[in-house]
């Protein structure tokens, strides 16, 4: 499960509702003699250009209510007398009109030891800023802005509609090549006199694209982990522009700092194996070597401070 875990849960959704939107497709085609991909090739490759986008999509009109569910995120009330809670809500909101946002994000807060934030929803009006309590006692209160006004930059650049269309187009070609591969591999499977399509034939279709489909969209990933990495670079532009250049750079010194501390102790707690659930659009990513680094979300701490002190970030993007 932790390689999953390294994955980001917007991709671990994507793939589900995937493999649901198959196993109806095929259920369809398989029981009511439907074919809903339309004949050949072309009828194929559109069927799955449009499934494969409603799959990314639909993944991402639920990553807001997942985010909460997931990390037991308690929305913060505007109107709350909480010290810790209202210090929040004016960050985010200052930040926000900083940036020219017209409706506000909704602010969470969830308690986890992991010195972190993330920024989801399905678009700008419909967005979700969350902070753990971890983050709150151990930053400072410019490095605490430095990091809001990173999650604010995400939501004002479209980073997750950006990269939601991006795992649209890994959707759409995994999904096309599981098909003709489980064909053909099918069609190696029956004898050339038995071309009967029973219950068993059913499943055994499914499980072998169940499967070919899950590691195209595995191996795609790697793509949508890419451009999360170049566009960390211009959300920590972003945050030095709605804060300040010395208040990002601090804020990823703190991190950097916190990692440093609690890397030698080599002990995880399951608090702590979380932490990797939501990064894609968290403000770090653990450091990753060899293979992980292609299924890294964030550029490694270090090459993001010396881009914001030599300001070589847009260069990065």
């Amino acid at each position: 499960m932790k390689f999953f875990k390294r994955i980001g849960y917007f991709i671990i959704t994507n793939i589900l509702v995937v493999l649901t939107v198959s196993l109806i497709v095929g259920v369809v085609s398989a029981f009511f003699g439907i074919n809903l991909t339309g004949g050949g090739y072309a009828g194929l490759f559109i069927f799955c250009f449009i499934w494969g986008f409603a799959g990314a999509f639909i993944s991402l009109q639920l990553s807001r209510w997942m985010a909460k569910k997931f990390h037991g995120v308690e929305v913060v009330n505007p109107l709350t007398t909480n010290p810790i809670e209202r210090k929040l809500i004016d960050l985010v909101y200052q930040i926000a009109r900083r940036a020219g946002m017209d409706v506000m994000p909704e602010v969470g807060y969830y308690e986890s030891p992991d010195v972190n934030a993330f920024a989801t929803g399905p678009s700008k009006k419909r967005a979700l800023v969350a902070v753990s309590s971890g983050l709150m006692n151990t930053m400072t209160d410019p490095e605490i802005e430095g990091v809001l006004a990173h999650e604010i930059a995400h939501i004002v650049n479209g980073d997750m509609v950006t990269l939601t269309l991006i795992q649209g187009i890994v959707n759409s070609f995994a999904m096309f090549f599981a098909h003709i591969i489980t064909t053909v591999i099918m069609n190696a499977f029956r004898r050339n006199d038995d071309d009967r399509r029973g219950f068993g034939d059913f499943i055994l279709r499914q499980m072998i694209y169940s499967a070919v489909v899950t590691a195209f969209t595995l191996l795609g990933s790697i793509v949508v982990c890419y451009f999360s990495r170049r566009r960390e670079f211009r959300a920590d532009a972003g945050g030095a522009r709605y804060a300040s250049t010395d208040k990002m750079s601090q804020a990823l010194i703190r991190l950097q700092k916190v990692y440093q501390i609690a890397a030698p102790q080599n002990t995880v707690d399951e608090t702590h194996k979380e932490s990797d659930d939501l990064a894609t659009m968290k403000i770090s990513g653990k450091k990753r070597s060899g293979l992980g680094n292609l299924f890294a979300t964030h550029p490694p701490l270090e090459e993001r401070i010396e881009a914001l002190r030599n300001r070589t970030y847009a260069d990065a993007t």
